[in-house]
């Protein structure tokens, strides 16, 4: 949405240039000055944080002594800026012209007070000028040995950004002891001195033959800059944007130690809702609580935010993390409430169901699934499944083909992939058994071994009840999860279908006998399919003897440990996931113009507006707001679209006069529950997804993949060799090296 010029007989927006735009200051004193200059008389009764969040002014009315760019894509105010070029007379010479902003007429006093108001600040700013004159004067001038370090630098910082953007590791790997291959960065450099790149080639000349060229310590010193440089960018739009929710993405591996990735969802000024990678956070085995501190402490501390503005939190976590997480929002809710806990739209909901039981048995099904997902990524791999689907299904080909279609790619993250699962069982061991006997050598000994391992855990008795057992508790909450992650309309709708999915989930659970006799009947049937004997677990059957309890029924076991906690644990996530306070913020959702049509403009949502209340800036006007909102769009004219999203109901030029729905849409859009909008590219997620598959995991640097991840986000190469020249003067001494994944030492040989 642009931005508007508040100024009298100004009629500048955003989008008709590159004009500048600033808010009006938070100061109330400074922010009473910039109103009593505009004069305009509306703007008196408006507190300095209201005028902040819904008014500007553009350049034009400020000195232009008083603007400076300070990079290519920034321009700000100095800090005692005060507008005092307006234009306020033009009106006059058509006194029949409507005018909105009404432009204030001055008594003697308000001259008087004006008039010593500017000398005083006259008097202030010479005093200011001449004592920055007098800084200046002092500053040394860069010598040119400076200069020429100071390129020097910004050629190493280009070198950095083109490895990342294009995901090309530091190093390669060692041929033998003796002999090293020229890593990627040296490379790079050699390439860069050839081509003629002065600063890099002086500095080459002036290195030691065989003395390091770049130690491994400036290069964690140049990479930390970058770092840093690019996460202030993104951090500075969150805190201007002031409301947040916090995603975290599954473990990663980095040089043997695992970090959590740490996204950040929340709503820019030009509307539009933005999730960006913020950083990997170490992820040490240990109590929670000490996890939520860490966590606390690099979101305040480090990058100064403030979790009281933490609208919603969302954790995709696998395995054995999945009870720490879930602990770790239990903990940020009891000091956050309104960090809402929910599901997260990067990830189906039965998967995330399932990957939230804490059952052994559910936790190797979940496991298989993610190694079928990188197996089948191999080259090869995917035509032999599809081998083996025609050879099991030869005698039925159009099941056979629709198996094809729905195992083509990305059926392992569905919503149905418990019921694919299922239906392509048999053929995928099948295509197991063939890629293990490699008749033709088309596969390495990795991927055959790999094949092995995965074939031998599916053809396991405990794991196909496990599948079958999922695949029809799931079913109830198949259709709600896929409106979950649809169109707004459709995340309205599911909330309002979860009594119905709780009540089938109740009723399941009081005739578990019933249900559980027709659900092993399945997994019998199936196992016989595939010669797989039904069996009890080794274990339970040694504790059994052991304690001397008898034998017991293969049903009665699979009924009492994997049925029941099964269709209960899943019952106690859905409820957890969709608390009182979730469902009434996903309620607010009628505030969509075209959810609020579906419902005949019959909606009420002043009834679930406590939850953000106080995010309002003028809570007490809103029931009278909302009353307009409705009637405005309620009659509307016939050509007139209802807008179906959040995101075009934002975009409307018009949204800013209901200031209570603005910031209340702003606020609900940033809910991890909700899918972000996909633009030309790829979210973050899914580019960091891309990377940790693309590079092997002995190259994996968390430097360089958090600068891939944001190659999108601009940067100032000169601002990075300022920060680095006041963080690591060129004579200090050497610290020891830090262990970022990769020893890299760029030495000069010849």
């Amino acid at each position: 949405m642009p931005n508007f010029c508040a100024a009298p007989n100004c009629t500048r927006k955003s989008t008709q240039s590159d004009l500048a735009f600033f808010r009006f200051p938070r100061d109330p004193e400074r922010c009473r000055i910039w109103v009593e200059n505009c004069r305009r008389a509306d703007l008196e009764a408006k507190t300095a944080d209201q005028l902040n969040k819904h008014y500007r002014l553009c350049a034009k009315h400020f000195d232009p002594a008083l603007v400076c760019k300070t990079s290519p894509y920034r321009t700000v105010l100095k800090d005692t800026a005060i507008p005092t070029i307006f234009d306020l007379t033009s009106h006059l010479k058509n006194p029949y012209t409507r005018h909105r902003k009404q432009i204030k007429e001055l008594t003697d006093e308000d001259i008087k007070r004006m008039r010593e108001r500017r000398l005083a600040s006259a008097e202030q700013a010479a005093k200011k000028d001449e004592d920055a004159s007098n800084t200046a004067d002092k500053e040394p001038q860069l010598s040119t040995e400076e200069k020429e370090y100071r390129d020097y630098l910004r050629s190493l910082f280009e070198i950095l950004f083109m490895l990342a953007k294009q995901a090309i590791p530091l190093t390669t790997d060692r041929v033998s002891e003796e002999e090293l291959r020229s890593n990627n960065f040296q490379a790079v450099l050699d390439y860069c001195i050839n081509a003629g790149d002065e600063a890099l080639r002086k500095r080459f000349e002036v290195t030691a033959v065989n003395s390091e060229y770049l130690t491994a310590t400036q290069l964690n010193q140049l990479l930390d800059v970058c770092e840093n440089t690019v996460r202030e960018e993104m951090l500075m739009e969150v805190r201007e944007s002031r409301f947040y929710s916090l995603v975290t993405g599954d473990l990663v591996d980095f040089a043997d130690s695992k970090y959590l990735p740490v996204f950040l969802r929340f709503v820019n000024q030009q509307n539009i809702l933005k999730e960006e990678f913020v950083d990997f956070l170490p992820f040490v085995d240990g109590d929670e609580s000490a996890l939520v501190e860490r966590l606390e402490a690099q979101m305040v501390e480090r990058w100064g935010l403030s979790m009281e503005d933490c609208r919603g939190q969302a954790h995709n976590a696998t395995g054995t993390s999945t009870t720490k997480m879930k602990a770790v929002a239990v903990l940020l809710m009891e000091k956050y409430p309104l960090a809402l806990h929910m599901p997260c739209s990067h990830m189906a909901l039965n998967i995330h169901l399932a990957n939230n039981l804490p059952y052994p048995n559910v936790q190797i099904v979940m496991e298989n699934l993610r190694r079928i997902t990188s197996f089948f990524k191999v080259l090869h791999t995917q035509d032999e499944l599809e081998k083996a689907i025609s050879t099991h299904l030869q005698k039925n080909p159009e099941k056979g083909n629709a198996l094809k279609q729905m195992c083509s790619s990305g059926w392992t993250e569905q919503h149905n992939v418990f019921d694919v699962l299922l239906d392509v069982l048999p053929s995928l061991l099948l295509c197991m058994d063939n890629i293990r006997a490699n008749a033709d050598g088309r596969f390495s000994s990795r991927v055959t071994v790999e094949a092995y391992s995965i074939g031998e855990s599916l053809a396991d008795f405990e794991v196909i009840v496990t599948i079958v057992i999922l695949k029809n508790v799931l079913t109830f909450t198949r259709a709600f999860g896929r409106n979950l992650n649809g169109e707004t309309l459709h995340v309205f709708s599911a909330v309002n279908s979860l009594t119905a999915v709780l009540y089938s989930l109740n009723e399941v659970n009081d005739n578990i006998d019933v249900y559980h006799e027709f659900w092993y009947s399945e997994a019998v049937s199936l196992a016989a399919l595939m010669d797989i004997p039904v069996s009890i677990p080794r274990l339970f059957v040694r504790k059994q003897r052991a304690a001397d309890l008898g034998e017991i029924q293969a049903e009665t076991y699979f009924k009492e440990y994997v049925t029941i906690p099964v269709i209960r644990g899943i019952m106690q996530e859905v409820e957890d996931m969709f608390s009182d306070n979730n469902l009434k913020a996903l309620r607010c959702l009628s505030l969509v113009p075209a959810v609020m049509g579906h419902m005949k403009f019959n909606t009420t949502e002043e009834s679930y507006a406590e939850v953000y209340c106080g995010d309002l800036p003028n809570p007490d006007t809103l029931p009278a707001e909302l009353h307009c909102w409705r009637i405005k769009w309620k009659h509307r004219g016939k050509e007139v679209r209802l807008p179906t999203t959040i995101h075009e109901t934002l975009q409307l030029p018009d949204v800013k006069f209901f200031p209570n729905v603005d910031a209340f849409l702003k606020v609900l859009s940033t809910m991890p529950v909700l899918k972000v909008q996909k633009g030309t590219g790829d979210t973050a997620s899914e580019r960091l997804q891309a990377y940790l598959s693309s590079m092997p995991a002995k190259h994996l640097n968390k430097s360089l993949a958090m600068l891939h991840i944001n190659s999108h986000v601009k940067h100032d190469l000169d601002v990075m060799v300022d920060k680095y020249c006041r963080l690591y003067p060129e004579d200090d001494s050497e610290a020891e090296p830090e262990d970022v994944g990769e020893d890299v030492i760029v030495t000069k040989v010849i």
